[in-house]
């Protein structure tokens, strides 16, 4: 469903855009992602709205049958760490996640709820995993949801499409960031 509204209260939700993530990453979708998901988090913080920024320390001990080294070593230091294109401002809060979901143990709805967040807007990488999963768990607790479809990222092209396609339409609303900011805009 395209964008129709911003909320009176909306957020926006940049998952997993740090260090050792986007670096592993570096094709083009990548990048457009990223430089769209801080022109969101400028646009946002410019019109005193909320941004969360979202980092990822951990994954869930079930087994899976693909992505999965035996490997338990720590990650290399700074790793974590939100990449420097985000800006991080002091205004900015800022949620450590242990699982895909952004909502799983951490705080986040309580946060939104706190702020009077009615409306997310998500984006960040990887757009089949953490983006989907937190998108998932804002339905499910009640938000308006909006995807920023071109802020966002996966090291799966088929993976991204169709979470985008066939996903998202079922979540939320999906649009552009310019869709999204030129509302943010119009309702400012």
């Amino acid at each position: 469903m395209p964008l129709t509204t911003i909320d009176p209260a909306p957020a926006l939700v940049v998952v997993d855009l740090q260090k050792g993530i986007v670096r592993a990453l570096t094709d083009d979708p990548v990048t457009d992602a990223v430089k769209q998901a801080t022109h969101l988090t400028t646009e946002f913080r410019r019109h005193g709205l909320p941004v969360v920024l979202v980092n990822v320390t951990g994954r869930a001990p079930g087994r899976t049958d693909t992505g999965r080294s035996a490997n338990t070593a720590a990650p290399p230091t700074g790793w974590a760490d939100l990449i420097d294109e985000l800006d991080v401002q002091p205004t900015d809060h800022l949620i450590t996640k242990r699982r895909r979901s952004a909502f799983h143990d951490t705080g986040l709805d309580t946060l939104l709820r706190d702020l009077g967040v009615t409306q997310v807007v998500l984006c960040g990488i990887a757009t089949s995993s953490g983006v989907e999963s937190t998108a998932r768990s804002a339905s499910d607790h009640a938000y308006h949801v909006v995807l920023a479809t071109d802020a966002m990222g996966d090291p799966d092209p088929e993976a991204h499409r169709h979470s985008v396609e066939r996903v998202f339409p079922k979540l939320g609303e999906t649009a552009t960031t310019a869709e999204v900011v030129d509302m943010v805009e119009a309702t400012r």
